[in-house]
């Protein structure tokens, strides 16, 4: 569950205590008709901070920007890059079974709607950003896209959009199914609610077995086998004439790649660089922050180092390269000699990243001890992934995998295995989800 979803439990714990489920989705619901008349000014203010786009702002409130397409449409729901990404082999698979149905994707973040229009190009896809939950917008929405099925992801529980979809009778479904200790502990401290929200499902499909538990334990009885659509992905893409330029400008350059890193641990990363340096002085550490829109300020940090995203390229006396560009992810894990996969060292947010993309390509990888949103997927690839706490750990792993490619490659492949276990489970999902449109 976000920070947001438990913010909101604890709010309607302190308004209302002793209602049920379906008062507390009533009284949410108040607040938000309440609120819209302030939202459009806090939609604005987003836009200032770059955190929305300013054409297509009025989509958080339900207005459409293009036509509904004629025929089955289906709804999927991925609140942010992670989650859309994980959906991108289910909405595969749904246009492969049944080629003449359309498909919407809703996201709730710019970068995440950047990531939708560049992975998920077809023709039958349309990307629109997913009203905020207030009644009115919810309604609008649904009435224009009108859907014969929706599918959220992962964590996304909204009450008025859930219950506006039960008044439609629309079908829903929740796929990849998240539910940590920590949120299950919140949840159930309002039983109603839970069971209220998890009502609206046709059925659930959870991440792991322990998340189904929890998910089960809260009302969630429909289920389906559990599988994590993020171990099913396909390899991220890679513009194979660009590989062949940037490998022909490297050289045989030791590459190290920080990814996804967040603010509070570029520095500890180019000290661990730095530090492995001294055996290995020609190491080009990329560094790829997970908001593009921080390329200035961590390449001022890393001694003015070269920045992608201004098409500068390193030279043999760059030790860093700051890739700040979306969607090039495939490209530098391929450029990799070994990958520490970000948010996750102290002095961060934390919280981690989605490991299986460079398991995928079979990436020997580090991360830091602060993984808590990643955790099942960490434990699944143990034997696949360092732990290093700090800076100079990771600088001794660094070195490590340079001087020893045996033992760099059996990590890889070990996380590779794991990583591409559940090839079948897109299919499998998509199966379930037609099934509810006919």
């Amino acid at each position: 569950m976000k920070q947001a979803e438990a913010v909101r439990i604890k709010g309607a714990q302190c308004v209302a205590p002793g209602l049920g489920g379906a008062g507390l989705s009533r009284i949410w619901a108040l607040l938000g008709m309440c609120l819209s008349p302030a939202l459009p000014f806090y939609l604005r203010w987003r836009q200032t901070k770059g955190k929305e786009i300013p054409e297509r702002v009025r989509e958080k409130m339900g207005f459409s920007s293009y036509s509904r397409p004629s025929g089955t449409l289906l709804w999927f729901h991925a609140a942010s890059v992670g989650e859309a990404l994980s959906i991108l082999p289910l909405v595969q698979a749904c246009l492969r079974q049944k080629p003449q149905i359309s498909v919407l994707v809703t996201t709730g973040t710019v970068t995440a709607s950047a990531i939708v229009e560049q992975r998920f190009a077809h023709a039958r896809v349309v990307h629109q950003f997913v009203p905020m939950d207030v009644p009115r917008w919810c309604q609008r929405f649904l009435e224009h896209w009108s859907p014969q099925v929706a599918v959220f992801t992962e964590s996304e529980l909204w009450p008025t959009l859930l219950g506006a979809c039960s008044a439609r009778n629309l079908p829903v479904v929740l796929v990849n199914g998240r539910m940590s200790a920590s949120s299950f502990r919140w949840w159930g401290r309002l039983p109603g609610v839970a069971r209220h929200m998890l009502a609206h499902f046709a059925w659930v499909s959870a991440r792991t077995a322990a998340d189904a538990q929890r998910l089960r334990a809260l009302g969630a009885t429909t289920q389906l086998p559990p599988g994590d659509l993020k171990t099913a992905a396909p390899p991220l893409p890679v513009d194979m004439e660009v590989l062949a330029q940037l490998r022909a400008i490297i050289g045989a350059r030791p590459v190290f790649v920080a990814a996804s890193t967040h603010e509070g641990e570029e520095a500890q990363i180019a000290h661990a660089a730095d530090l492995a340096r001294r055996t290995h002085p020609d190491l080009l550490c990329i560094v790829v922050p997970r908001h593009p829109e921080r390329g200035a300020e961590v390449a001022a940090l890393l001694n003015s180092a070269p920045r992608r995203a201004l098409n500068a390229l390193p030279t043999t006396q760059d030790a860093f390269w700051v890739c700040d560009t979306l969607g090039e992810l495939g490209l530098f894990f391929r450029l990799s000699t070994c990958v520490f996969v970000g948010n996750s060292l102290p002095g961060c947010h934390g919280g981690g990243h989605n490991p299986f993309e460079p398991a995928r390509l079979g990436c020997a990888m580090a991360t830091g001890p602060r993984i808590h949103n990643f955790e099942e997927a960490f434990q699944a690839l143990r034997e696949g992934v360092q732990l290093v706490p700090d800076a100079h750990t990771l600088a001794g792993w660094i070195e490590r995998m340079l001087v020893d490619p045996r033992a760099r490659a059996a990590l890889g492949q070990r996380a590779q295995k794991v990583a591409t276990v559940n090839e079948t489970l897109p299919d499998a999902l998509a199966t379930q989800i037609l099934a509810l449109a006919w």
